[in-house]
């Protein structure tokens, strides 16, 4: 049994990383297209727990999302910086003796704004202009191969044609 935060074992036993082993028994373009297929053996109560998902000529596409300029990374430092000092605010107001006060949330908020400003003007002035843009990344892969233990490959390759054979939305 894994953990379904870190992917180890219960109980604290180490894990190391390891290639995936089976043979392959279907390959789609896409993520979605290999999920399909897998969630389509769990509905044929195929042993889908034999069934492992790869991600093969793996890529890191970073696709730009706009200019960065002084007015950007100023207004994102405020807006970090109030969502920040509002919450240290309202745990200060919370935690105060004297009851719940707006002023330590002004407060807060205004420090917040004016220091995470400052933060990130001094991160943008640092780079020098050598990465004026904002950008989102992302790993994706060319194809995605379903493997299978080779006891049940067979089969799995079987019920994989079988769903390739039927038009999209006929799975159930």
């Amino acid at each position: 049994m894994t953990s379904p935060f870190s992917g180890r074992p219960a109980g604290g036993a180490q894990s190391l990383p390891t290639p995936p082993s089976g043979w392959p028994i279907g390959s789609y373009a896409t993520y979605e297209e290999a999920q399909r297929a897998v969630d389509y053996l769990a509905d044929e109560s195929f042993p889908v727990q034999e069934v492992t998902i790869v991600g093969v000529d793996l890529m890191l596409v970073e696709r730009v999302t706009g200019r960065l300029t002084w007015g950007r990374v100023l207004a994102t430092g405020a807006a970090s910086g109030a969502w920040f000092g509002l919450f240290v605010g309202i745990l200060l107001s919370l935690f105060n003796s004297t009851g719940f006060q707006l002023g330590p949330i002004l407060v807060a908020l205004a420090t917040g704004v004016i220091f995470f400003m400052i933060f990130n003007a001094f991160g943008y002035a640092a780079t020098r202009g050598r990465r004026d843009f904002v950008s989102a990344s992302q790993l994706v892969a060319g194809r995605y191969d379903v493997l299978c233990q080779p006891r049940n490959a067979e089969k799995g390759r079987d019920a994989l044609a079988k769903l390739a054979m039927k038009a999209p939305g006929q799975e159930t």
